[in-house]
């Protein structure tokens, strides 16, 4: 199935029903009143998340909604039948924006969260509901009032704990078919992650975190080279990010600083995210090369060296991103006031 994350749409909400201008028509009542009754309520059109739905490829076929008006009112008072609500469909993790606005009109993160995003237009009002003490044969009706037009953009933000970001060929596709069900395209070439993948990881009986895999990320990403930053969204939900960076390059700090420059330039909040650094491919050092290796040193963070072929240290791994997932962020402490500041 083709995997698409973002969508344009238009919306129309169903139009009010007419009121009617009626008036009693009996045998024996020779000056019946006004009995015309009043249009239904237009049905309003419903954004919903269903945990079924993938993508937002659907709508790539049809992208105008249109929710049903509602019908007419009647004699004997009688009020139209209201419009149906139109239901649309979109997958866990889908954002709603206006496009006119840029306004964030819903973030439906969960299965069966819903918004109303077109609000149907009221029932106009029938000649029965104008009858007064000095006017009771009224000859006026109202016409029932428009249903809301919008143009939305739904853009798939997947749902995950973890994200594995990496340039490409990194062994992120690898990593995440040994820990998870997952099973991405591997090859020995760079790119043959096209589109992001998820994967369920068991640690223990009852306990599992969901890890997402991007596209590789080469410097200059953030200005479109590559494949861009375009699936970066896709990781902006997740509370711990694993930064692979490959062992047979030797170029850890070189490696590390693109990919933190690129989540830097795309959005600051990934680069202050929880961090984990996985050095990969250690298989194919020898023993002098790996020790080396393994002094480097990047600031603070937690580095662990694996085999996604061999299996070591992913076990280890795994276990430390679920500590990190278990474990709070402590609160960044408050800058020290300046000596203006404490006047």
């Amino acid at each position: 199935m083709k995997f698409v994350d973002l969508a344009h749409i238009s919306l129309k909400a169903g139009d009010g029903g007419d009121g009617v201008i009626r008036f009693r028509r009996e045998k024996y009542v020779p000056k019946g009143g006004p009995d015309g009754g009043n249009g239904g309520k237009g049905g309003d059109v419903i954004v919903r998340a269903n945990r079924h739905l993938t993508t937002l490829l659907d709508f790539q076929y049809r992208s105008v909604y249109h929710a049903p008006r509602g019908e007419n009112g009647a004699g004997s008072t009688k009020t139209g039948r209201s419009g149906g609500d139109l239901v649309i469909k979109v997958p866990e993790g889908t954002l709603v924006r206006e496009v006119a606005s840029g306004a964030i009109l819903a973030d439906l993160t969960k299965h069966d969260d819903e918004c109303v995003i077109a609000m149907g237009g009221k029932g106009g009002r029938g000649n029965a509901m104008f009858a007064t003490s000095t006017d009771q044969a009224p000859r006026r009706a109202e016409k029932g009032e428009p249903g809301e037009e919008k143009e939305i953009e739904l853009e798939l933000k997947l749902l995950a704990d973890v994200g594995l970001v990496g340039l490409p060929n990194a062994g992120k596709s690898t990593l995440i078919s040994v820990i998870s069900a997952a099973r991405p395209k591997i090859a020995d070439y760079p790119f043959t992650t096209l589109v992001p993948n998820l994967g369920i990881v068991r640690v223990a009986e009852g306990k599992s975190f969901v890890v997402a895999d991007i596209p590789g990320l080469i410097e200059g990403a953030h200005q479109g080279k590559g494949l861009g930053i375009q699936f970066l969204r896709h990781i902006q939900r997740t509370r711990v990010l694993v930064l692979l960076v490959e062992a047979p390059r030797g170029m850890l700090k070189e490696d590390y600083a693109v990919l933190t420059n690129e989540l830097r330039s795309f959005d600051a909040e990934l680069a202050r995210k929880r961090t984990i650094v996985a050095v990969t491919k250690i298989d194919t050092l020898d023993a002098p090369a790996l020790k080396k290796l393994r002094s480097v040193k990047l600031g603070r963070k937690e580095m662990h060296f694996i085999s996604a072929v061999s299996g070591t240290g992913v076990r280890e791994l795994v276990l430390a991103i679920d500590l990190a997932l278990k474990t709070p962020r402590r609160p960044a402490r408050p800058s020290r006031a300046t000596k203006s500041e404490r006047v």
